[in-house]
């Protein structure tokens, strides 16, 4: 087999610890020698084995001479548990064949210094792969490299960019609205804007989703906020308020505001995923989602897929 197919499996393995490792990347890993795999694994919670430390476990003496596959550059610091990258070492690894590079200023490289320090050959994987390995920890690589929480701007829209629809209450089908709750679920945090609040005193709840955690749910600008709200109020500069919801623990943060909040959060560059959902409907009048910019903005990776009768368009403004 190919070192895509082992990578591939890699990645799909990293996915079984989404939701448990928190603050920390999902990762996983395969072990290969001679075809053949000998260990694998996946990160399962924080605090808990890497995945490279689990994949030679299972391993044990076949992990010498082996290549390891890993979604993302093994650790070369000390933190919860020792370094990825020693251990190995210590095991004989011949090879590692990683998706990405860790981001985190305390690895950033030194992962893959350390294994060829030690002898081992290192490969990068490139391409496609990589992006999805990037994509796969995108709010972790952005937390830790810009520290800032990653920032996804959702909107429902009509055909003509309408953000309303003159004498309904939705834009979207009831399909785009679940989907929707199920983002917020999966989200740390979750904020619209002062006129958003004021128009409709939103609770920003994941509902009806089996959400096993609310996210932090918040309103940008000037308060003061409706008698009763249970949003909390960032009132500050963006740029200081995200690095403070940052250093607070939250990596990702869904923006559901009107095209005030848009406007200003992608103006500033802040703004990293995008997703609109899109109804079969021409509203005719009403305001649009995005206001005036600067200058344009080209998306990167734009897919589209069928949500009920809506389409769901999602971009990104940077790779992560």
């Amino acid at each position: 087999m190919t070192d895509r197919v082992w990578l591939e499996r890699a990645l799909e393995l990293a996915e079984r610890g989404r939701g448990t490792t928190a603050p920390n990347p999902v990762v996983g890993t395969v072990l290969v020698r001679e075809g053949e795999i000998v260990g694998e694994g996946w990160h399962e919670r924080a605090g808990g084995p890497h995945a490279e430390i689990v994949a030679l476990q299972a391993a044990g003496e076949r992990a010498r001479g082996a290549t390891l596959y890993v979604t993302l550059e093994p650790c070369a610091h000390h933190g919860r548990t020792p370094p990825c990258a020693d251990a190995l070492a210590a095991a004989g690894v011949a090879r590692v064949v990683a998706a990405v590079g860790d981001p985190s200023p305390e690895n950033d490289g030194a992962g893959f210094e350390r294994l060829r320090a030690a002898g081992i050959e290192v490969e990068l994987a490139g391409g496609e792969l990589e992006w999805r390995a990037r994509a796969q920890n995108e709010a972790f690589r952005v937390w830790v490299a810009q520290g800032r929480p990653f920032v996804v701007y959702k909107a429902a829209e009509t055909l003509d960019g309408r953000v309303a629809v003159p004498g309904r209450r939705w834009v979207t089908g009831e399909e785009s609205r679940r989907r929707v709750h199920e983002l917020r679920a999966s989200m740390d945090a979750v904020a619209v804007g002062m006129g958003t609040v004021r128009a409709d005193d939103p609770q920003l709840t994941a509902r009806d989703v089996g959400a096993e955690r609310q996210p932090r749910r918040l309103a940008f600008g000037r308060g003061p906020l409706p008698e009763g709200s249970e949003l909390e109020l960032v009132p500050g500069p963006l740029d200081g308020e995200l690095g403070r919801l940052a250093g607070e623990g939250v990596q990702s943060l869904l923006l559901e505001g009107g095209p005030t909040l848009a406007t200003a959060f992608v103006a500033a560059g802040l703004v990293d995923k995008l997703m609109l959902f899109i109804a079969p409907t021409l509203a005719g009048t009403g305001p649009r989602w995005l206001g005036e910019l600067p200058e344009p903005v080209t998306l990167l990776r734009p897919s589209v897929e069928r949500v009920g009768n809506d389409l769901l368009l999602t971009a990104y403004l940077r790779e992560p």
